[in-house]
């Protein structure tokens, strides 16, 4: 059983008792949190604050390809741009981290190695992860053994949503007991499940389990991140730190490509969770495009310009 929170060791004691916890939850208000989304979403972020805003969002970035057509070198490209993403302006800060396929965390170990600069790999067969459990779990360790400094996992959506919780929390349980010293991330897939209820239960069972992140979703379905979803895992994680003493992360992935987008996000965590989740030890975004707009817009301020399409790299 995991230590990270003590205070909820009954509700984890068995299937049933699980059950009852994550269905005493209080029941989402719909109406209330698209409402309070939208109007956090309207906030006007200005000059110098959005010029730290623009800053804080590429910290947080973790840089993505997860393509069948991923190559060595099209991993190592996007590490040589997490670590110098503006190559004309030394200022621009670095990515928190790149992610990739198990198979290419080495590569990116190695081409990222004494930059500061995360490996994140997806596991535990992802996107979809329907595989064995011995299989997901050999897939964590094939990419932690590659070196990989954070797991992005999946849950088993199929047990979830048909209420067997504690399959789902017995192997997160196993996935961060093979992560060792890797930070893991728990993808909840929220397109996939369907009611807001359900985007709360998962985010406290991933917490009850030891995640040290709680992410939306792949990026490979239709529904992605989203300031609704986000919104409540964030009030998830503010809740849970007010209750346990454990603060944990929060990582929208997917959909989100525009400057404005990301600040839209960062003013929810600051209005929500609070300053403490304004670092990228505990907020990322998951995106490849996002970057681009990031490093136009940052331009802009400094020049008063839009630069050339050529200004930025293709991921």
């Amino acid at each position: 059983m995991p230590t990270t929170a003590p205070a909820f060791a009954d509700a984890t004691a068995s299937d049933s008792a699980l059950r009852r916890f994550l269905h005493g939850l209080p029941g989402v208000d719909t109406v209330g949190l698209e409402a309070r989304a939208a109007s956090l979403g309207t906030r006007s972020i200005k000059t110098t604050a959005k010029a730290y805003a623009i800053d804080l969002a590429i910290s947080m970035i973790d840089l993505t390809t997860l393509e069948g057509a991923d190559t060595p070198g099209k991993v190592r490209g996007l590490a040589a741009k997490a670590v110098n993403p503006d190559p004309t302006d030394r200022t621009a800060p670095r990515t928190a981290a790149v992610c990739v396929y198990p198979d290419m965390a080495a590569t990116a170990v190695a081409a990222l190695a004494g930059s500061g600069v995360k490996v994140a790999s997806v596991a535990t067969a992802f996107p979809a992860g329907r595989a064995a459990l011995g299989v997901k779990l050999a897939d964590v360790r094939d990419a932690v053994a590659a070196g990989a400094d954070e797991i992005d996992m999946v849950i088993d959506r199929g047990a979830f949503l048909s209420g067997r919780y504690l399959k789902v929390y017995e192997e997160i349980v196993a996935v961060k007991a093979e992560c060792g010293p890797a930070r893991l991330k728990v993808i909840f897939e929220t397109g996939e499940l369907s009611t807001y209820d359900n985007i709360r239960r998962a985010s406290w069972l991933g917490m009850l389990a030891g995640a040290d992140f709680i992410k939306t979703s792949t990026g490979k379905v239709g529904t992605n991140a989203t300031p609704a979803n986000t919104l409540l895992m964030l009030e998830a994680v503010r809740d849970f730190r007010q209750q346990t003493g454990v603060q944990i992360g929060v990582k929208p992935a997917g959909g989100i490509r525009t400057t404005k987008d990301a600040i839209k996000f960062l003013v929810l965590v600051n209005e929500t969770a609070g300053e403490d989740w304004l670092d990228n030890h505990w907020f990322r975004f998951g995106a490849s495009s996002l970057l681009n707009d990031l490093l136009m817009q940052r331009q802009k301020l400094s020049t008063g310009r839009y630069s050339g399409p050529d200004y930025v790299t293709v991921d």
